[in-house]
Formats: structure tokens, C-alpha cells, sequence
């Protein structure tokens, strides 16, 4: 082979070589390329309601539960605003209703809903909780919560270490039984020099339960450094101080939603 011949055969070789480059260069450019960083999930927006598994008021008989609105019209509230609602109590599985008045659209609301319906009946047991999933606890009212709320100490652990991790806690009716034995880690009680309302002493005497409830909600709150507030009898009163959002009876329920849903706003603000 001649040297002229040589050197136009490495000229070809070359120019090949080079369009060849060029061409994959460019396919590759024309991919679409792929995000190799990993997008943080969407912080999980749960809260925690807590109802009663105790179903009789003392030896009177008479039946007793959570009462359905006290759930209904927070649920009402905060699942609209798009959190996921989950249920605790202090037995777990089918937790007792009362006041069942499908006349109320909000409570025919939630009993409707297939979801939160099986929720209900079967809610979790404490130890399968972790308070870590949640931004906020509801402590739902109806007379039993009064034998059972206060001295469930797995409850108290979950709603301490929900609190403390910045959430919000909230409470109506007789659900502030569940506040009652509440510590702090610096051993101070949840309600103390805050500013609570609950169940009075002269709503309890009006319906004539006084003398069969185990304790007066009102006088135990005080005693644990709780300043409370209150209206006349089964008048609306929520209060909120420091997260901790407390509403005096029924009537206050819907508010009670609507001022957690507001402390959690803040909470979202001030993250972002």
C-alpha cells in the first residue's frame, strides 16, 4: 500500500470516527435525564383521637360511651382540611357510643363514612401507637372517659411525647379527664398554669352525676395548677394556651376542631 493511500485511509478512519462521537453525543443529549435526587415525602398529617372503652355510668345502669358529636364535629374540622384522623382507646376494638342522634347531619356524616365507621370499631390499642406519627391528639368527651381516661398512663406517655414533639393537644367535655395525670419530662403536669376549661361542677350537678362520677373534672384540674375558665352551663367556651386547646361541654365540639385546626396552622407557618 502506497503512503498516499495510507494517509487518506487514516483521514476516512478518523472522519468516521469522529461523526460517529458526534451521533451518540447527540442521542444522548436527547434523553430525558433522570432525577437521581430523592424528593422528602410529604410530612404525614395524622391526628389522634382518643375515645372511651368504658360503657356504663357507675352502678346506675345506665349506658354510657363517647359521645358521637364530641367526634363527629372535630373529625368534621380536621378531616376536611385533609388529615387523617386514627382512634385509640383505652381497651382497643369497638368503642361504646353515646348520644347517637343521627338527626345531627354531621354526626349522620361521620357515621356514613365506611372508613372512619370500621376506625371506630376498631381502634387501636395504646401500644400500638407511636405518638411519632401524629401532630395532634383529641381527647373526645362522654361520661365514661371519666373511669377510664385519667388513669390510662400509656395514653398519658403518648400525648406527653406528642406535645413535646411541638403537636398540639386538645380536648372537650369530659375528655380533659384524660389531661388530668399528664407529665411533663420536668415532672411538671400538661395543664399547669395554662388556661383549661372542661365539664363543670354545675354542669355535672344539672344532669345528676355529682355523686357518680369518680372525680369532679373541674376541681381536679385545679388542683393540678390548671386555671380554669368556664361560662354558664352548657354554654360554648374553648380556650386555647400554649397547644393546648380545651372546650367546657358538647355545644363546644365544632369550635374545639376549628381552634386546633388554627394551632396546627401556626405550627405548619412556622416550618415552612
Amino acid at each position: 500500500m502506497s503512503t498516499t493511500t495510507k494517509i487518506k485511509t487514516i483521514f476516512f478512519l478518523f472522519l468516521f470516527t469522529t461523526l460517529l462521537i458526534s451521533c451518540n453525543n447527540k442521542n444522548n443529549s436527547e434523553k430525558p435525564k433522570i432525577n437521581t435526587v430523592t424528593t422528602e415525602s410529604n410530612q404525614l398529617k395524622k391526628i389522634l383521637f382518643v375515645v372511651t372503652s368504658h360503657s356504663e355510668k357507675g352502678d346506675t345502669g345506665e349506658k354510657t360511651g363517647y359521645y358521637l358529636g364530641e367526634v363527629s364535629h372535630p373529625w368534621d374540622v380536621l378531616h376536611t382540611a385533609g388529615y387523617e384522623i386514627d382512634f385509640v382507646s383505652p381497651k382497643g376494638g369497638k368503642a361504646p357510643v353515646d348520644a347517637f342522634n343521627m338527626n345531627d347531619s354531621i354526626n349522620k356524616k361521620f357515621w356514613d363514612n365506611d372508613l372512619y365507621r370500621n376506625k371506630i370499631e376498631n381502634t387501636k390499642k395504646p401500644n400500638e401507637v407511636n405518638p411519632k406519627d401524629y401532630v395532634a391528639i383529641h381527647y373526645a368527651g362522654g361520661h365514661g372517659a371519666m373511669w377510664d381516661f385519667a388513669d390510662t398512663t400509656e395514653l398519658a406517655e403518648i400525648a406527653k411525647q406528642i406535645y413535646e414533639n411541638n403537636g398540639v393537644v386538645s380536648a372537650v367535655c369530659h375528655g380533659p379527664a384524660g389531661l388530668v395525670n399528664i407529665k411533663l419530662s420536668d415532672g411538671s403536669y400538661l395543664v399547669a398554669g395554662k388556661k383549661v376549661n372542661a365539664f363543670t361542677n354545675e354542669e355535672e350537678i344539672k344532669v345528676k352525676l355529682e355523686n357518680v362520677v369518680p372525680f369532679l373534672l373541674e376541681d381536679t384540674l385545679k388542683e393540678r395548677g390548671a386555671i380554669f375558665e368556664k361560662s354558664d352551663p352548657f354554654t360554648e367556651h374553648v380556650v386555647t394556651d400554649q397547644r393546648l386547646v380545651t372546650g367546657q361541654n358538647p355545644q363546644s365540639a365544632h369550635s374545639v376542631g376549628k381552634a386546633t385546626l388554627i394551632e396546627l396552622q401556626k405550627l405548619n407557618k412556622s416550618v415552612q
